[in-house]
């Protein structure tokens, strides 16, 4: 008997040293509680973002108050970075080092991301759900333990701006307004994709840098280049400017605006309503100021989500669809994880979604990755800006 008790014990103890090396694997999770952390620029001059991070912050109150995801609160700890990289690398040592999450969500920005990107894999920290649509994110050579965000790659949207340019308007020149960074030059490479040897000589380029008052000398520039299309690769301050400058210019190309610029209220009205008649872009997630959507039971949630978790949010703002449906596949993945949440098991379902479908991305979309794949959404359909709202137009494209 002694000795069975001591055999007992011994198992005892080996499970115990089992269990606590499992649970020291699994970094910022207890019994309670699932610690996630990023950066968003809460200030600065592309603050408008911010509205992600918020939304964010309110489904995971709302998950919370649900009961958590299999027993465990989540714990969102966003930081305000500014959109300068070095900040967000500051900030992301702090989360990681201080406190001790368990993975990287949704950090806004390319330089952003790919500032911190080495130091999370030395670490093995997953970086999920990128709010960016660098496609350099998307390449497993450079990025194996990053994952693209639920919006598609901005290179992909370029490439259906550039066929839709040459087939369907008969374009032959285009002036781009460019971000002087990857987020812009993810555009060009885009349009270089189609144009292949014509790109010289039928694209004129104007890059600007985030910290500049304004880009109105550029594109007075682009104006005299003749082109009769313009893509305004740019973030929300610099696209308002350049969708209210070719207007007071009587510059009239045919107009394409990258989808991180989409917003009614802070890139639209703040350009002016009249100047952004015409402007094409692309969707991939519903409009809730759409009327197609007002018996969807989807965007009925997603109004209620709001009114309750969120009530100052701007409903106007896409930003706040966004930060639910990024949210929303953060919940399936750690969900499908369950009981392991150590950065192995985390990496491991997050690479193998099988078609889902979100309540608040178009019919038709749905979220696919895969160990070789780390792009969740190719698909976008074309819309126009009529003066008050987007409308959208043609059929779900796949940009390939």
């Amino acid at each position: 008997m002694y000795q069975t008790t001591i055999r007992h014990l011994l198992v005892a103890a080996a499970f115990l040293a089992f269990t606590s090396a499992a649970s020291a694997e699994q970094r910022g999770v207890t019994d309670s509680e699932i610690r996630i952390g990023q950066t968003m620029p809460y200030s600065g001059a592309l603050s408008a973002y911010s509205a992600l991070g918020k939304a964010e912050i309110a489904y995971f109150n709302r998950v919370n108050e649900r009961g958590g995801i299999n027993g465990r609160k989540i714990k969102l700890i966003s930081l305000d970075d500014g959109y300068v990289p070095p900040r967000t690398v500051e900030q992301t040592r702090r989360l990681v080092e201080s406190d001790e999450v368990a993975l990287i969500f949704s950090s806004l920005g390319t330089a952003q991301n790919n500032a911190i990107a080495k130091y999370l894999q030395g670490k093995n920290v997953p970086q999920l759900f990128l709010a960016s649509g660098a496609s350099k994110f998307g390449d497993i050579s450079q990025f194996p333990k990053a994952l693209m965000g639920i919006q598609a790659p901005f290179r992909l949207e370029a490439r259906l701006y550039a066929k839709h340019a040459v087939e369907k308007l008969g374009a032959t020149k285009i002036a781009v307004l460019a971000q002087n960074d990857d987020f812009g030059r993810d555009y060009l490479a885009g349009l270089r994709d189609v144009l292949e040897s014509r790109f010289e000589q039928v694209v004129t380029v104007a890059t600007y840098e985030v910290t500049e008052p304004t880009i109105d000398s550029q594109v007075v520039r682009l104006k005299a280049s003749g082109a009769d299309v313009f893509l305004i690769a740019a973030t929300p301050k610099f696209a308002a400017q350049a969708i209210r400058k070719t207007h007071e210019i009587g510059w009239k190309p045919t107009r394409f605006l990258s989808n991180v610029s989409i917003w009614i209220s802070s890139v639209m009205e703040v350009a002016g309503l009249e100047a952004g008649i015409g402007i094409i872009s692309t969707a991939f997630a519903k409009d809730p100021m759409d009327p197609t959507w007002s018996g969807d039971r989807g965007v009925k949630d997603w109004r209620e989500f709001m009114a309750k978790y969120a009530p100052d949010g701007d409903i106007r703002d896409q930003n706040y669809v966004f930060g639910y449906n990024f949210a929303m596949a953060l919940e399936h993945v750690l969900k499908a994880a369950g009981s392991d949440l150590s950065p192995e098991n985390i990496h491991k379902q997050a690479y193998s979604i099988r078609d889902l479908e979100l309540p608040m991305l178009l019919p038709g979309i749905k979220v696919n990755t895969a160990p070789n794949d780390h792009t969740p959404v190719k698909q976008m359909q074309f819309m126009r800006f009529d003066g008050k709202q987007w409308e959208r137009f043609g059929e779900i494209l796949t940009a390939n």
